[in-house]
């Protein structure tokens, strides 16, 4: 046997036939040892024949101490198939081993041939045997080869059961393809597969990373519904998706109802929900989080610093973040390149520049070797104080470094000179970009499009995006929209996908998944944002409309952005029946309408002399918010109606200070539109509401209650509203404070108090040479001043 081929050596233990029986005779009564195991294994022809009377007296630890050992490979993937059959056997360990040898000496070929063999011998193969097949693909980002595993097992008589799909949505969700997870997830339902804990975490977070968070929750209440609590992972994973979200208040109750079921949060737990209130600014409650944390046991770690600093830096609290830093230091925690980039960014926000570098320095000095990261947080830096050749020189200085300059690098550039007027000089660089074969981003483009039509060079802008769109292949929609099966929208494209599934063509499903995202840099929701505001800035809002619904077309969803957008355009040109409907489609399409959008509606109305109507559009805005009781918005409605003004301004301050979200546009709004209705009055008691809650009334709502009191005559109530905005340091437009004078100054009864005013006029630094008129000259002069 020694002269055989060595590729030719292993097949030989299968095909010679010495006699495994009196090996097996020699085995001990009550189990067999791992030697034993090795003597048959190497001396039997049909080596799951004689493994089957053995199965009663095996271990798993003795099945995975012949698989470690891996004196002949095959021999180890024979035995671990076989033993695949027996859930008791087959260990997670067992399956690590497997999935090592694979790994380590690429055998998946050798693997494939042993599954040949044994489904040629006519023994049963399990779903594990495939699993670890799987696994081993995807340690190596082999998602193509993973996927194909996955649709062969019917090859093989083979049917998947939950191990097996758990391992293939992992690969799918963590390669984004989700769409063909949730294909493969409802086969699993359908198979009489139940999904474990693990199954649902997988989906969960992939739900959460894709910002799906409602779908998401929806899978944590299927999780629960089907009678299986969730564990800490679990928990986490959603607390984490929440303050991705910015919902963080939810993720804290979240947190609060884990403890409460007995299942207690750990570090990464309270670590996502402190990173949650830092990145939404809320250090008041992140520090009370911490101090739970403290009673709880727990010693904050570099994550927890790390989210501290961040937020802290965010919030322009820098002597505190420096604090942070220097405790850290202090307890002995060593920094990571992810904590020296978020200091760096966070100086170079702060426009210390020169700390940021010094910073950069330090690092090295440290044992750190900056990445491309760090580079481009000081290159930004100087990009946003506009110091553009400093920014261009560290840029220059670094390129000879692996990795770097990266698109992120060219991008941050683009942005600092579109920002700086200087759209030519991003151009060059874009063309540069390419030159040195560095592909540009979907930002990258975004950055271009959104700098040429800002520079109103839309047709440049339109050029830039189509070119976007093709890539380097025709567009994979273009080809879809041909023939029956027509792929022209998100919906159609999930059918086609769920059809491809059901057919066991799974690998076809992924290929079409993957065509359609490497068919060149698709533009994305926020590439068609800025087209779109483009347009409708140029009063093209036609054009908008039609890239609106190119857009959906290809299967992007508008976000509340677009809506906006196409609202603010329509309004524009004059069509508010049109911006109306607008409106309704988005709320129809489960579009959460932002705060803005209600915002431009209710100026639009108001400039129309809708007034009630813009409050109630307001009250509606606010009963979609959560936590809000409708029997509050009913009573401020309802005061509303009876004309009881100050009632209903108070209860929406009220409700404002009580939630901690004060927003003073709407009564700003509502202010300015009771002027254009001439009810002046009215606006007055909103006025003195405000400032009876020591809230700033804006200059607009002072120039027109100004304005709207002068022509009722009413000047004595105007002139204590100019005084207003003296005494808060505005400076009024020219037209306003010239209106009131002339007012004053024709009055009989007013002049001195035009003189006073004048006076506190100069005293304020109004240039009153350039600010009055020659009318309102000509009369102070007349009154001898």
């Amino acid at each position: 046997m020694n002269l055989l081929p060595p590729i030719l050596r292993p097949i030989c233990y299968f095909t010679l036939k010495p006699p495994w029986r009196r090996h097996f005779s020699t085995c001990s009564e009550a189990s067999v040892t791992a030697n034993e195991l090795f003597t048959i294994l190497e001396t039997a022809n049909g080596i799951e024949d004689a493994l089957e009377p053995l199965a009663p007296k095996l271990s798993s630890d003795v099945v995975r101490s012949v698989i470690r050992e891996r004196v002949n490979p095959q021999l180890a993937f024979r035995f671990f198939i076989w033993a695949t059959n027996r859930m008791k056997l087959c260990s997670r360990m067992s399956q690590n081993s497997v999935i090592d040898m694979l790994v380590r000496d690429d055998a998946f070929e050798l693997y494939w041939r042993t599954l040949e063999q044994i489904r040629e011998y006519g023994f049963p193969i399990g779903s594990d045997a495939f699993a670890v097949l799987i696994n081993g693909y995807d340690k190596l980002d082999r998602v193509e080869k993973a996927v194909e595993t996955f649709a062969r097992m019917k090859d093989f008589d083979c049917k998947p059961n939950v191990s097996t799909y758990n391992s293939i949505l992992h690969v799918l969700v963590r390669k984004e393809v989700f769409l063909l997870a949730l294909a493969v997830y409802n086969q699993m339902l359908k198979s009489n597969n139940r999904p474990t804990r693990n199954t649902y975490a997988i989906l969960i977070d992939g739900f959460c990373k894709t910002m799906q968070t409602q779908d998401a929750l929806r899978m944590f209440d299927e999780m629960t519904q089907r009678g299986m609590a969730p564990n800490t992972v679990t928990y986490t994973i959603v607390v984490s998706g929440l303050c991705q979200a910015k919902r963080t208040d939810e993720a804290h109750r979240l947190v609060n109802m884990m403890k409460g079921s007995g299942c207690s949060p750990d570090l990464i737990t309270y670590h996502a929900l402190l990173d949650g209130y830092c990145k939404t600014g809320r250090i008041g409650d992140a520090y009370a989080l911490l101090r739970s944390f403290e009673r709880d046991g727990y010693v904050l770690g570099l994550n927890g610093y790390t989210c501290l600093i961040q937020g802290l830096f965010k919030a322009r609290r820098f002597d505190e973040a420096h604090g942070w830093y220097r405790k850290m230091i202090k307890e002995g925690i060593e920094l990571d390149n992810v904590l020296c980039t978020i200091i760096i960014q966070g100086l170079s926000d702060a426009g210390r520049v020169n700390d940021a570098l010094s910073f950069l320095s330090e690092m090295s000095e440290k044992g750190l070797v900056p990445d491309a990261y760090c580079y481009n947080a000081v290159i930004k830096g100087f990009c946003d104080l506009g110091l553009l050749d400093e920014a261009r020189s560290l840029h220059l200085e670094v390129s000879k470094q692996d990795c770097f300059p990266n698109a992120c690098t060219y991008t941050i550039l683009i942005c600092g000179m579109c920002k700086n007027g200087l759209v030519g000089e991003a151009q060059q660089i874009f063309n540069e970009m390419e030159k040195l074969g560095c592909v540009p981003t979907v930002a990258t483009f975004n950055a271009l499009i959104d700098g040429l039509c800002k520079a109103s060079l839309l047709d440049e802008a339109h050029l830039l995006f189509y070119k976007m769109e093709i890539g380097r292949n025709p567009s994979l929609f273009l080809r879809l929209s041909q023939g029956v099966d027509r792929v022209t929208d998100s919906t159609s494209l999930q059918t086609k996908v769920e059809q491809l599934c059901e057919s066991g063509l799974i690998l076809q499903a992924y290929k079409l998944l993957m065509k359609l995202a490497n068919s060149g840099v698709t533009p994305d929701i926020i590439t068609y944002n800025i087209l779109i505001n483009g347009f409708c800035k140029d009063g093209n809002i036609n054009g908008a409309f039609k890239l609106f619904k190119d857009m959906q077309l290809k299967g992007l969803s508008p976000d509340s952005v677009t809506y906006g957008t196409l609202i603010d355009g329509l309004q524009r040109v004059d069509r508010e029946e049109d911006a109306f409907v607008v409106f309704d489609q988005m709320v129809k399409n489960g579009c959460m309408p932002s705060s803005a959008v209600y915002k431009a509606l209710m100026t639009w109305s108001c400039r129309k002399q809708k007034v009630s109507l813009a409050f109630s559009l307001w009250l509606k805005y606010l009963r979609n918010l959560p936590s809000r009781e409708e029997e509050e918005i009913k009573e401020i409605e309802e005061n509303f109606k009876e004309g009881k003004i100050e009632k209903a301004i108070r209860g929406l301050l009220e409700m404002d200070i009580k939630f901690k979200e004060f927003n003073l546009a709407p009564c700003t709004i509502l202010l300015i539109g009771m002027c254009q209705v001439r009810r002046v009055h009215e606006a007055l008691r909103i006025f003195s509401v405000l400032d009876e809650y020591k809230v700033t009334v804006t200059p607009p709502s002072c120039v027109h209650l100004i304005s709207g009191l002068c022509k009722e005559g009413n000047l004595d109530l105007a002139i204590g509203v100019f005084i207003y905005t003296l005494e808060k340091g505005f400076m009024l437009m020219p037209e306003i404070c010239n209106t009131l004078l002339k007012c004053l100054l024709r009055s009989q009864d007013k002049k001195d108090h035009a003189l006073d005013l004048v006076s506190r006029m100069r005293s304020l630094g109004y240039d009153l040479d350039s600010y009055l008129q020659q009318t309102t000259k000509f009369l102070l002069q007349c009154h001898g001043n």
